[in-house]
């Protein structure tokens, strides 16, 4: 127990330590994102009666390599969706990109954001080195007549930088195409559960359809919180590299489209303000969620509308083509199950002097990743069907 103590506190001074080392630029940006990051959610969450997941992490960085690509007020309007256009400063260009840059390296995530541009069109070298420094966003030229070739470059590209764990993400590819911005997440986090213990257990996916799923489950004192206005409990479990998940169960009867209507940035924050330590029996479905979307058409519903209509000027990419957005998109996937093995979980923790109160997820759920010493969201979704990846 000591052990375990001395660890957990070392823990606690390092996550300290780096929120103190990061500068308040970057700790300025990461709430701004937060806003950003529940307003997408909120969007894809409204098209959306089925599992789904996205990284606005990803999706900034995306947005940010375009809004370098940008002129005038182009750009600001991009930032504005990204709530960073309060940040800019006319004696300091580089502060957005350069807080986006920290935040990047301190948040470690298998991310790969790339630009695949027409070899027709002659792109700007300083605008190749500027995306490449700050978000490690890579310009690849490839010929859109060829799709084959195009579809197995983007391919190959986005299998090369997540670990081979994506593999595809355009099912076609238009010949026309100038410009595709294609951003790629894996998150895997193996939770503090012995695998053992996992048992086949229902999950109600509503009134009408049940299915079996491999229930997690684990005693022990968890991070807890309840939010008596939204009816939904609150359940915080660490991750790694400074990151840490949470749960959010709707009470029974009360429909999880409630929640995430009510998602804010503040209340993200409430949430994470009111955990507790509790003494609890914790039961938790294994899942995978495999999720694509266009970020391009999500830009409307978040007030940015220049592609669409046509009038987006992106002419700090190339001079000498007119050139327009032909996709952006993001493919995620996220993996959640336990460590395995005896040392997941003591034996001190499976038996309690006394029987703990149970949390189950065994209806919709939805799940919060984000970064402890920042408190920035950065891999998001809901879970319908933990069955259906």
């Amino acid at each position: 127990m000591e052990k375990i103590f001395i660890l957990f506190s070392v823990i606690l001074l390092a996550a300290a330590f780096q929120a103190q080392t990061l500068s308040s630029d970057v700790q300025e940006l990461a709430g701004r994102s937060t806003t950003f990051a529940t307003a997408l959610y909120r969007k894809l969450a409204s098209r959306s009666d089925d599992n789904f997941a996205f990284s606005p992490f990803a999706a900034s960085l995306s947005l940010a390599s375009l809004a370098t690509g940008a002129k005038e007020n182009m750009s600001t309007g991009l930032l504005e969706v990204l709530n960073l256009a309060s940040m800019e400063r006319d004696e300091e260009p580089d502060r957005i990109p350069t807080s986006l840059q920290q935040m990047k390296e301190a948040v470690a995530q298998t991310v790969a954001t790339g630009l695949f541009v027409d070899r027709q069109v002659q792109v700007e070298s300083s605008f190749s080195s500027q995306v490449k420094t700050f978000y490690s966003t890579d310009v690849k030229s490839v010929e859109f007549s060829n799709t084959q070739a195009t579809k197995a470059s983007i391919g190959e590209y986005v299998t090369g930088n997540t670990g081979n764990k994506i593999r595809e993400v355009l099912e076609t590819v238009d010949p026309q195409s100038q410009l595709m911005v294609i951003s790629a997440a894996y998150f895997t986090c193996q939770l503090p559960f012995n695998s053992s213990f996992t048992q086949e257990e229902r999950f109600y996916i509503n009134k009408y359809q049940i299915v079996q799923v491999p229930m997690m489950i684990r005693s022990d004192k968890f991070y807890l919180a309840y939010d008596p206005s939204l009816k939904v409990g609150i359940l915080r479990l660490p991750c790694n590299d400074g990151t840490a998940m949470l749960f959010l169960l709707p009470d029974e009867n009360v429909d999880y489209t409630s929640v995430d209507e009510a998602l804010t940035a503040e209340v993200f924050l409430e949430w994470v303000a009111k955990l507790k330590k509790t003494k609890l029996e914790v039961q938790l479905p294994r899942f995978s969620v495999d999720y694509s979307f266009s970020l391009k058409e999500i830009l409307p519903g978040l007030g940015f509308t220049k592609f669409q209509d046509g009038v987006a000027d992106l002419s700090g990419i190339s001079k000498t083509s007119e050139l327009k957005l032909s996709a952006a998109l993001q493919k995620i996937l996220v993996e959640v199950d336990e460590q395995g093995g005896s040392d997941a979980q003591s034996s001190s923790s499976i038996f309690m002097d006394t029987l703990p109160p149970r949390l189950t997820f065994n209806r919709p759920f939805l799940f919060l990743v984000y970064h402890e010493a920042t408190k920035s969201l950065l891999h998001m979704g809901r879970v319908i069907d933990p069955t259906k990846k």
